[in-house]
């Protein structure tokens, strides 16, 4: 496994995190228990989760993931062994979220105060190493929205109130670092110069989606991973499973995410036709070279300079171990420039 620093933080991850958005859903707490043994005995430290997972969040399951986590932090007594980041939800975004807090979650202080304590009760913790907003408190592109929202005369929690806020539970030991989630260019320059004009603490990473069907995040927001060190955790390395060829042709194979009658229907970007005709052609392109589609995209992703970490989520331990096996793929220069040349032509199709 490779360690990576966590932005300018003291904290070193390693370069493929377990995410546990399904634990809860499609995985059960058996299953999260599993999955978390095999990471950590092949290296992986960094733990991901959020306060509203499993996704789609429900009222009856809601918090069942944090809840898995924490059952396996007190069998297991591996805290100090891993390195725990979950998420507090923004403003109502799915129809589904009113059980949080009454749907009324906002970036402020109540509301911060309010959703960690609930995250490290359920985990069983009395701190997070890195603590995320979802996403922001604000309209603006995310969550596969290609055309900025214009809205005018919104009311949303200012950038600076919330670092504030953020700033009280650092100090009081309750988390030690703080990031952003589904952040656009705009959002991460003013929480690094709110940061710098009020002394308050410095975001070490941003979770974005980037995979070979997402490149967007190369086209504003790497120079801040490059320049300022904000490092990306990139989450949908593989597409929701997309790119691993496996819904080709029409496929919908039982049990998969985005099989028919799936709960995750909201995620159909993944699906399009455009989407189809990429993954094929990265599918085609990594069974010339005798490699597995998953792992090719997952050695892209970890290949890129400015990815800190990349999350997988499994719904098995076979695909488990074949995601951590990316590691071992190394990409030459020819493949590359391949890869680029299938971006070139069918770019960005699964925002």
């Amino acid at each position: 496994m490779k360690y990576r620093p966590l932005g300018n933080s003291d904290i070193r991850v390693s370069a493929i995190g377990l995410g546990s958005m399904t634990w809860g859903h499609q995985n059960s707490e058996a299953d999260a228990h599993r999955q978390l043994d095999l990471a950590l005995s092949r290296g992986v430290n960094l733990v991901d989760t959020a306060e509203m997972y499993p996704t789609p969040t429900r009222g009856e399951t809601w918090g069942s993931t944090e809840r898995f986590i924490g059952s396996w932090l007190a069998k297991s007594k591996r805290r100090q062994d891993i390195v725990l980041a979950s998420k507090i939800v923004g403003p109502p975004w799915f129809p589904s979220q009113n059980h949080i807090r009454e749907g009324k979650s906002r970036h402020d202080a109540k509301n911060l105060r309010l959703a960690l304590l609930g995250s490290l009760d359920r985990l069983q913790t009395d701190y997070l190493d890195l603590y995320q907003l979802h996403w922001p408190d604000r309209s603006t592109n995310f969550f596969g929205l290609r055309d900025y929202p214009w809205v005018e005369n919104e009311e949303s929690v200012a950038i600076e109130e919330t670092l504030s806020a953020l700033a009280d539970l650092v100090k009081e030991g309750l988390i030690r670092h703080v990031g952003v989630s589904n952040e656009t260019p705009w959002g991460v320059a003013r929480f690094l110069q709110a940061a710098e004009r009020l002394g308050l603490p410095r975001i070490v990473s941003i979770q974005n989606p980037y995979s070979l069907l997402n490149r967007q995040y190369e086209g504003g927001l790497a120079e801040f991973s490059h320049r300022e060190g904000v490092g990306l955790l990139a989450y949908s390395p593989l597409a929701f499973g997309v790119l691993t060829g496996k819904y080709l042709d029409g496929a919908q194979p039982e049990g998969a995410r985005l099989s028919a009658g799936s709960a995750y229907g909201r995620f159909g970007r993944y699906a399009s036709e455009e989407a189809g005709r990429a993954v094929r052609a990265y599918v085609e392109l990594a069974r010339s070279r005798g490699l597995s589609p998953a792992q090719l995209a997952l050695a892209f992703v970890l290949d890129r300079p400015f990815v800190t970490s990349a999350l997988i989520g499994a719904t098995s331990l076979a695909q488990l171990e074949e995601n951590l096996g990316s590691l071992e793929l190394a990409l030459d220069d020819g493949l590359v420039e391949a890869i680029d040349a299938i971006h070139a032509r069918l770019p960005n199709p699964s925002p």
